[in-house]
């Protein structure tokens, strides 16, 4: 479950390492899998500011997804280390916590995610950030 202060991995080619939960968006004390939370930005990968390559359209990209330190996101819960029971009576559990940013639209922010999602997302609509994913367990 996360909840306010929780420290989460972020999965996606975005540019953000890690970010802190300051909010749950349904107004409820904990976010779970498939839920979405809004989160700033702790830790971050270094911005390239030097053009390469193609010039206008290199600045362009990397432009569109800057994100540094101190930003406030949407984000959305892809697992959990506190263990969520499914509908067969099992139990699954992760070894961190791991969210995907959104844009303002609610789609994924990077183009690719780095790391295994949970299920639960196929039956909370999540149908893209499903199919972006390497592994689905």
């Amino acid at each position: 479950m996360i909840q306010l202060k929780s420290i989460l991995n972020v999965i996606d080619n975005s540019g953000a390492i890690l970010a802190e939960c300051i909010r749950v968006a349904h107004g409820g004390r904990y976010g779970r899998i498939g839920d979405q939370i809004t989160v700033v930005i702790q830790k971050a990968r270094p911005i390239n500011t030097s053009t390469t390559g193609s010039g206008a359209t290199a600045s362009t990209t990397a432009a569109k997804i800057a994100i540094r330190r101190g930003e406030v996101r949407k984000a959305l819960v892809v697992r959990t280390r506190k263990e969520t029971r499914r509908a067969d009576g099992r139990y699954i559990r992760f070894d961190d916590n791991a969210c995907v940013l959104l844009n303002n639209r609610g789609e994924p922010l990077g183009t690719r995610i780095l790391g295994v999602v949970a299920a639960e997302l196929r039956g909370k609509k999540w149908g893209k950030v499903i199919s972006l994913a390497p592994k689905v367990v």
